[in-house]
């Protein structure tokens, strides 16, 4: 609801100086017909703002008569819109279809099958029928915690497995040597001592996973951490309490 009063007052106060910005006349029914930007105007507008800024789409927006431009400024991901005037730009979190306000959002969902399992660190026996793939960084408090909840899930059940896709944050300086630690040695010990805050020591081989867990998270569009991801696809982001977890992995 919030997200949605932004979009409001936002527009609200654009209004009453850009309403001609906003009108369609002369157009048909195909906007593309009269209106075009590419990625290179849209840099232009877009990074008077943000300098940094990395253009990664242009397209059409919901709302008629807007731009949407996607973006990216150290691997963190937005949006603005640029009316098609190319005079405004609106700043806003989301736009919001009137329809779904008040709806529990459709869980985000990924192809599970393009998840490197065989790469992964396994928590839980291997034949376990209920496989769970965990993007998460050894350094990133709230991984630290779920780890603990993955344990606690664990000694309830012998049904389920914990993949662990580790994705080190560019933030968290020591994470890249931690997981390539981690990915060479395959030890559950040293596992927990890294997700327990305690020293690791240095890797002993060389390995690119890390680049392909980071291109694959990229991909999925997932740029923080913890990420759950169920065998059918389904998406859970967050810290989450054992009770709920076990129930969510249940869940059809």
């Amino acid at each position: 609801m919030k997200k949605s009063l932004i979009l409001i007052f936002s527009l609200m106060l654009l209004a009453p100086v850009a309403a001609d910005a906003f009108t369609t006349q002369g157009c048909g029914g195909d906007c593309m017909q009269c209106h075009k930007m590419d990625k290179k105007e849209a840099e232009g507008i877009v990074k008077k703002g943000i300098p940094t800024a990395k253009i990664t789409d242009v397209k059409l927006s919901p709302v008629k008569s807007l731009w949407q431009v996607d973006f990216e400024v150290d691997s963190q991901k937005g949006s603005v819109f640029i009316d098609f005037s190319k005079q405004y730009l609106l700043v806003v979190q989301q736009i919001v279809p009137i329809a779904t306000i008040g709806k529990k959002p459709e869980p985000q969902k990924v192809d599970f099958k393009k998840i490197p399992l065989d790469a992964a660190l396994v928590m839980g026996p291997k034949s376990a029928k209920k496989k769970i793939a965990v993007f998460t960084d050894p350094d990133c408090p709230y991984c630290q915690k779920l780890h603990a909840e993955m344990k606690t899930v664990l000694s309830k059940r012998k049904d389920v497995a914990f993949y662990v896709v580790l994705f080190p944050l560019e933030f968290h300086k020591d994470a890249d040597r931690k997981s390539r630690t981690l990915l060479c040695e395959k030890d559950q010990a040293l596992i927990d001592d890294a997700f327990a805050g305690k020293p690791v020591p240095d890797p002993k081989c060389k390995t690119d996973q890390i680049e392909q867990n980071k291109a694959l998270a990229k991909e999925f569009g997932f740029t923080g951490t913890p990420v759950l991801v169920r065998s059918d696809g389904e998406v859970q982001v967050g810290l989450v309490p054992a009770d709920r977890l076990s129930d969510w992995i249940d869940k059809k």
